[in-house]
């Protein structure tokens, strides 16, 4: 297992990318929208992990609810893992409280799935497998 990215919610990516790219000099390698999620990310490496900046398309989205109650700041540190329902039976069996209890498809095309900050300490969870 690695750390994949550490999500990071934003009022706006355009906006954020002016300290992470301008000031620290990162690179966005990659951006795109997940329409089921209703977000938008961009993707910015830094050594063996990444930026991942996330901006609701929709006041419903969970970003917007994370922005309106907490703002801006970490959202979910993403783990990858080889087997992600292997990871996700584990997980349920030893007690923890599972979002999503079946892998759906998330940014650049990776299977997800997210662990209840109930159950990691307060942290929101997102477990990630490379297709």
């Amino acid at each position: 297992m690695k750390i994949n990215h550490l999500g990071i919610a934003t009022n706006g990516i355009d906006e954020a990318l002016k300290f992470w790219q301008g000031a620290l000099g990162l690179v966005n390698v990659h951006t795109e929208t997940v329409e089921d999620q209703k977000v938008r990310v961009a993707m910015l490496p830094i050594g063996d992990t990444k930026i991942e900046l996330l901006e609701a398309t929709s006041e419903d989205s969970p970003i917007a609810k994370f922005l309106e109650k907490r703002g801006g700041g970490i959202h979910h540190i993403a783990v990858e893992v080889e087997n992600i329902e292997e990871s996700l039976v584990k997980l349920k069996k030893e007690g923890a409280r599972l979002i999503d209890e079946k892998p759906r498809v998330g940014a650049e095309g990776c299977l997800i799935a997210f662990v209840h900050p109930s159950s990691s300490n307060g942290v929101l969870l997102e477990l990630i497998q490379k297709q």
